[in-house]
Order: C-alpha cells, then structure tokens, then sequence
C-alpha cells in the first residue's frame, strides 16, 4: 500500500481520537464541584483550620487574584473558588495565616501571560474544525472524482524488475524469428522507413493454451527496452455502454506519450468477438469497445510508434475487420513444442530445481507428447513437490515418472482397495490394450501399463508415438480403434461378461471413426466433409458444427462408423485370440508387480520372465538405486525381495501396505 494513502487513512482516526478526548475532558468539568467564597469566609475557614490546600493564581489582566482550595470535609471532586482584587494586602494576610495553621500554600503564574498557551488555547479549535471541514470537502471532492474516472485505462506499465528476455523463452524458434521485426522496429525505425517498409500495426499470436503468447509478448517488450503496456481483453468491458471506447482511447493516449511502445492485450477476444451475434442480437458495450479499438488502430488519427500485440485461443470468433491488414497484419501461430522444443522448455524450468544425475530431460521431453510449456512446467513442479513430500534432497526420476502420471491421468489412488475378481478384470482388460498395441505395426509404442487407480480411471496404458507426427493415416486411425476397443474384448473372451470399465474407451473410439467418416472423407461414402466446425460460434458446443446433409445421409455415416467400429472389434478379437498366452502373462504379471515398464514389458514379450533384477533376485544397492530411478513401482519389488530375505510367507500376494507392515514387524 502507498505511504501516501496510509498516512490519508489515519487522518480520521487522529480527529476521532482528538474528539474523544475533549469529549472526556468536558465530562471531567462538568463532575467537578465549585463552591464560590467570598475572601472573609476564606480567611474564617482559615482561622478555624478547615482549609487544607490553597492554590493562588494571579490574573494580571483583570487586576484579580484567582484562589482555589480545598477544606477537610470536601469530596474528591468538590473544591473552592475565591476571586479578590489585586494587590499585596491580600498576599500579606495570606502569608500571615499561612504561618499560623497548617494547610499548603502555592502560586501558579498567569496562564494568559504566555503566548504560546494562549495561541494553543484560542486559535488550536478553530484550527482543527478547519481541518476537519477541509479533510471531509477535499475527500468528498476526491470521491466524486473517483467516480468519474471510470473511463481512464486499466493498462498497466510493466517494470524492469520482472524484464523477460528470449534467453527465457524455450522453443518457439520461428516465432521469435517473427517478432524480431518488430524489436528491430522499435529499436531502429528509420533502417524500415528509409526503404519505404511499414511494419505491422498489430500481431495476434493465436494458439492452445499454455504456448507461451504471453511469455513472448513480453519477451518482445524486454528485447525491445519500450514502455510495456498490459492489459486483459476483460476489463475493457463494463456495465454502462461507452466505458471500454474511453478506456480504448486513454490507452492509446497514454501509448502516444511514451512512443515507440508496445501494447499487449491478452485474451482479446473477451472484446473482440464477431458484432451481432448471438441469440438475443448483440452486446453494445463490447461492440462499441471494438469499434473504437478499430479507430485507433488503423483510423483517421496516426499512432506511430505504437505496436498492438493481442493473444487468443479462439481465433475463429474475431470480427474480420479486426484481422484484416491495418489493424491485426501478421498472425503468428505458438503452437505446441515438438520434442527438441520440450527438452529446450525442461531445461529452462529445471533451472531452479535440484534434479538428480540420473534425470534425463531428452528422455522425459520424448514421454510427454502433447504437452504445452504450462504443462512441462507443472509437471516438473509436482516432482519437486513429490520429492519434498518423500523427504529427498533431489528429484530423482521416479518422481518425475509419478508427476508425469498425476498430469495425464490424477494423482494414484494407493488407499483404494480392489477385490480380487476386479483387480484380475482389470489387469486383463490393461493387457488387451498392451497387447493389440504390440502387435500391431503401426500403433503407438507401450511405455507403461499399470492397475493402480488414477483419478477416475481405474489403471492405464500408457502407448506413445514411436516418433513425432502432424498426419495420421486411415490404417493408423483403424488401429487405434483397435487398441482402444481391445480392453473390452480382453475382459470378453478371459471372464465371458464384459464391464463398464470401457466406457472411455468406446467415447473415443467413437469419436475417431465419426471424424472419419464426416471430416477425413475416409470411408465408403468418399472424400466429402459432411460436418465441419464453423457457425454459431456463440451459441454452445452442441450447435458447433455445420451438418450438411440429408436424413438418408445422416442414416448412411451410421451405417460407416459401425461398420468401421465393427471391423476393428473383429481385429482386436483377431490378436488377441492368437496371443491368449501372453495377455495371460502379462495381466498374472501385473496382478503380482501392479504396475510394468517398458524395458519389463519388452523383456516378458521377448523370454517370458521379467528382467533378472526385477525377478526376485538379490539386487546391490547400485542396482536397486538404478531401478527406483526407472519407476516408482520397482519399489514394490523391492519390498517383495527384501521380504523374501527375511522369510515373510505369502509376500507374493500381498499389497504395497501389507508388505511395508510386515517388513516392519520383522524389523
């Protein structure tokens, strides 16, 4: 909080409390008793001994001597009050029975004589009741002001403290190489216009969430070494009509003065959706916003100097006059990284954190597919958080490996307890997937296959591309139907019943063979796009997507999507068939070890047996370091080995608790 504001917040209080104390202080004369004596009762009271204090005060001014006292049968609060001219008879008589009784005598000089006491006692109250008037008609004023200072911008000049540079920036190699023009711009402006070369008034960067547009924009602004204007697309946004076009206005007035700049709106389509859409007509405040933000980019008026950055997800619902050259000239899509661009974002994030020798970041770059920079990000903070958690002084790679799966699938749910027959149904409905993905050529590798619940799945497989791809082909489509339809013709053919286990499962299968059907133009119907993702932008995701076709149509792409469902069903049931034997191996596997990697998988497909180390053999503490680095369910055989060791019977079918319980009774 300001100093300025804090000292303006204790201005009331300091009133109040001076309030309160003349108020106590007024009480405290009024419960005071004065009785007025005239001098001959006072020197009676004096010769009778009554009096036991006497205070003389002189009032040279009025030519008086004030005399105050008490007698012995006063209360407290009650004294006496004698007023008698001034002169030293009066002086004498009191220094003559003073030393005759016994009572206390004093004298206190004229109050009035001094003039610092009097300017405090005169001109102090008029002073503070000035003040006070002044204090609430200034604050009044300011209110008002306040209120009227709605329409100002709500862009904010970033500081040098928080500067971001493309040194932190990861990836994004072509982006950079886009924005550089405008660094170069703002640094140099006459190198562009000497040729003539006019650079663009605005650049969206568009896409998914998490990319990196923000991080960029300021990158840019930090690079450049310009004023940094931010600002949210929202709070250009409000309840009266005309707010957002003066706040739009204040903005690029402000961006005028401290030219060249840079203004960075985020999430501008809050404000710069399509003008009169929507069911119910438009939205005038949000409208009249735009159509400013359209003037001052590329108006009657010149902003030179001044360079709009915005970022969106949702570039499909701009108005077009907001993306045409003038206003927004260059769009640059921040997509997702590809592998080197991941292991480039890991390195950045990894700055800070303590990871252990063994953590290779290529190799966790290659597990995470589809992962944005937000989420390598998180993902590396939930293994430092684990790794805290488990009292280590490093992240080691099964933290890492169990941060990755709290990411994909939520965090694992050791607590949760499966009967026997679920846990068998799960393992072979695991195993059907694992299967059918190693058995078919062009499906995605298996890295992992576990039982333990995740979130709201009750086990995974884990299956990964065996290499970066932008492009998917019919037969590779074909057979991640297959995969995905395989758990439940796994759970079919071993227990005879099937269970809701492929609810999942059939969701996405579905929705791969419908986008074959009806936007890939991959099935007997031909090469027609019958749905595509346009329209009403604004009226919800059910009414999204463009249907053009007939009724007889509608029934012909169901008769496809079945007959594409049921060839792949028929396929999985095909392989799994054939390889019986090794879906048992695997699902009794993981019945035992709950969770197999890829080297154990590839090892149980190759000899039947997992690894040496894994298989209950005795390990030397390199070994077993190396396999708890590989994944956090080695552990479980090490428990398992070390309960061998020490002769706990029926360790093989105990759970992870039941084995750490009784390895802590024979300790």
């Amino acid at each position: 909080m300001n100093r300025r504001n804090v000292k303006r917040g204790l201005v009331p209080y300091a009133f109040l409390i001076i309030l309160m104390l003349g108020v106590l202080y007024f009480i405290n004369v009024m419960n005071q008793k004065v009785n007025v004596l005239t001098y001959d009762e006072l020197m009676t009271k004096i010769e009778s001994g009554e009096v036991t204090e006497v205070l003389v005060t002189p009032k040279e001014r009025a030519l008086v001597y004030e005399i105050r006292g008490m007698l012995k049968d006063y209360d407290e609060n009650e004294s006496f009050f004698v007023r008698v001219p001034l002169s030293d008879q009066v002086i004498r008589s009191l220094l003559d029975a003073y030393e005759g009784h016994h009572f206390t005598l004093d004298t206190e000089a004229d109050p009035e004589s001094s003039s610092l006491l009097l300017i405090i006692v005169n001109v102090l109250p008029i002073l503070l009741l000035g003040g006070m008037i002044i204090f609430f008609f200034t604050r009044q004023v300011n209110s008002s002001n306040k209120s009227l200072d709605f329409g100002k911008s709500k862009a904010q000049l970033s500081d040098d403290k928080h500067k971001v540079t493309f040194n932190d920036v990861a990836g994004l190699k072509e982006e950079k190489e886009e924005v550089k023009e405008l660094i170069d711009f703002l640094k140099n402006p006459k190198r562009f216009q000497k040729l003539g070369a006019r650079i663009p008034k605005g650049v969206l960067l568009v896409g998914p969430p998490g990319t990196g547009k923000t991080l960029l924009a300021r990158a840019v602004a930090g690079e450049a070494n310009v004023p940094f204007y931010y600002i949210s697309g929202s709070d250009f946004v409000e309840l009266f009509v005309g707010v957002g076009a003066s706040r739009v206005r204040d903005m690029f007035k402000q961006a005028k003065h401290n030219a060249p700049c840079l203004i960075f709106i985020d999430e501008i389509d809050a404000v710069g959706r399509q003008r009169g859409t929507g069911l119910g007509g438009g939205h005038d405040e949000r409208e009249q916003t735009l159509n400013q933000l359209l003037t001052e980019m590329d108006g009657f008026g010149a902003n030179e100097g001044i360079i709009v950055i915005a970022a969106t997800n949702r570039a499909d619902v701009l108005d077009p006059a907001l993306l045409r050259p003038g206003r927004f000239d260059r769009q640059v899509t921040v997509g997702l990284p590809d592998v080197r661009e991941r292991e480039d974002i890991l390195r950045v994030h990894a700055r800070n954190k303590v990871l252990s020798p063994k953590v290779d970041l290529k190799n966790i770059a290659k597990r995470t597919p589809g992962f944005s920079g937000a989420d390598l990000e998180n993902l590396l903070n939930e293994a430092a958080l684990l790794a805290v958690r488990r009292d280590k002084n490093q992240i080691t790679l099964v933290d890492v490996d169990d941060a990755t799966d709290r990411v994909i699938a939520g965090p694992a749910k050791t607590s949760r307890k499966y009967t026997e027959h679920e846990k068998e149904l799960v393992a072979y409905h695991e195993s059907g997937h694992a299967v059918v993905g190693l058995k078919l050529k062009n499906a995605d590798e298996v890295q992992k296959i576990t039982i333990i619940p995740h979130g709201q799945a009750g086990g995974y497989t884990m299956s990964l591309p065996k290499e970066e791809r932008y492009f998917a082909t019919r037969t590779e489509l074909i057979e991640q139907i297959t995969g995905l339809l395989a758990g439940r013709v796994s759970e079919e053919l071993h227990f005879g019943e099937v269970s809701t286990g492929a609810h999942n499962d059939f969701e996405r299968a579905t929705k791969i063979a419908r986008a074959m059907v009806t936007e890939y133009g991959m099935s007997d119907l031909g090469p027609v796009q019958f749905e595509q993702q346009e329209g009403g932008v604004f009226l919800g995701r059910d009414y999204n997507k463009t249907k053009n076709f007939s009724n007889e149509v509608a029934h012909e792409i169901d008769i496809e999507m079945r007959k594409i469902i049921d060839e792949c069903y028929k396929d999985a049931k095909k392989v799994l068939m054939e390889n019986q034997d090794l879906v048992k191996l695997l699902a009794d596997t993981l019945i035992e070890h709950e969770t197999l990697t890829k080297e154990q998988i590839d090892h149980l497909v190759e000899h039947g047996t997992l690894p040496p180390e894994d298989d209950g053999t005795i390990m030397d503490d390199a070994k077993v370091e190396e396999s708890h680095e590989n994944t956090k369910e080695v552990s479980m055989m090490e428990l398992k080995r070390l309960a061998k060791e020490k002769g706990i019977k029926g360790y093989t079918k105990m759970t992870r608790e039941e084995l750490e319980e009784a390895l802590k009774h024979q300790d």
